[in-house]
């Protein structure tokens, strides 16, 4: 089973540096709701997020694709994604459509109530 969630590591390939190799995931995932969380690692905001990711990927496992992005990592993706802020929640319905997107900490009810209403869609 595929899992989505923080950046996707590529465990498989070995460079010579000894780093693991590090790719964006496909977003938004084919067919599924998903929530984008845009940050970095080094971030205080962005740290709180991840247990509540963390959470919400196990609560929506196989329904809903949680997947985080390192914008220091990947500055690339802040511009195309058009982050002003981080961490940046964004929401995409099951047809790729973004529908919704929070600048700052969203807290888990808020996470819950707006991916329960797109999944009953």
């Amino acid at each position: 089973m595929r899992r989505v969630f923080l950046v996707v590591l590529l465990a498989g390939l070995v460079f010579p540096t000894g780093a693991l190799a590090e790719a964006v995931p496909e977003v938004p995932a084919k067919g599924l709701v998903t929530l984008v969380d845009i940050g970095a690692k080094a971030c205080i905001p962005c740290k709180m997020m991840l247990p509540v990711l963390a959470s919400t990927e196990n609560a929506y496992r196989g329904r809903v694709a949680v997947i985080f992005i390192d914008v220091w990592e990947h500055r690339e993706q802040g511009e195309r994604f058009g982050v002003r802020l981080i961490p940046t929640q964004i929401f995409f319905d099951k047809t790729g459509t973004e529908v919704y997107r929070h600048e700052g900490f969203l807290d888990k009810d808020a996470i819950t109530a707006k991916l329960d209403r797109l999944l009953a869609e």
